[in-house]
């Protein structure tokens, strides 16, 4: 039966690893303009946004996020408005050849502000709550133990991380950050309207 379920669980985790969206994108984005710290930093947000979902969830207010309406509505909309924010910021730095993070900041404070970055990303999209919430109400019963229930979490967080690091690994080979530089201006702009538009799609969502 734990097997099973932990093969459920890698499965699931696999389908939405590999589905582009907003934690795809920012990823995506601050690897390509900012390197491979940047991405792995933003990386780390997202997974550590994947562990207060399934903290809350584990819990029972997951449920009560996807019931109530206000609760929801709220979650959703601070989510599409922080897409849009990023991608003003990346249309506006398209022109000068910047990233999101001009300035004079140093290098830890850079990675503070991706880690930052992916983990508001993650926490406000409201499909993260239904995701893992259907993860603990599905996949894992009350019959599972908790030893079992650690070794689901611990499937969907490593396969998660894994696949950030491949992916991120990827993003910087040599070739692609070449093709990239010779246009970070238009990549700017691209990364910037695609985030606009995700952020509209988000504040659309249905329950």
């Amino acid at each position: 039966m734990l097997f099973d379920q932990v093969l459920v669980i890698a499965g699931l985790t696999v389908l939405i690893m590999v589905s582009p969206g907003p934690d795809m994108i920012i990823v995506m984005r601050n690897t390509i303009l900012d390197g491979k710290r940047a991405g792995l930093a933003t990386s780390l947000g997202v997974l550590t946004g994947n562990l207060v979902h399934i903290a809350y969830c584990a819990v029972g207010i997951g449920w009560l996020i996807s019931q109530s309406i206000l609760a929801f509505s709220i979650l959703k909309y601070a989510g599409a408005a922080y897409l849009v924010y990023l991608g003003i910021m990346s249309l506006r730095g398209a022109g000068k050849g910047v990233s999101l993070e001009a300035g004079d900041g140093g290098a830890a404070r850079a990675r503070r502000t991706h880690v930052v970055q992916g983990f508001l990303n993650n926490i406000l999209n409201p499909k993260g709550t239904l995701f893992y919430l259907g993860l603990f109400t599905v996949v894992i019963t009350p019959q599972t133990s908790t030893g079992g229930v650690l070794l689901l979490v611990a499937t969907t967080v490593s396969i998660s991380a894994l696949f950030w690091v491949f992916f991120v690994a990827t993003l910087d080979a040599p070739l692609v950050r070449r093709v990239i530089e010779k246009g970070q201006g238009l990549v700017n702009r691209i990364f910037g309207g695609v985030l606009i538009l995700l952020g509209l799609r988000v504040a659309t969502l249905e329950r």
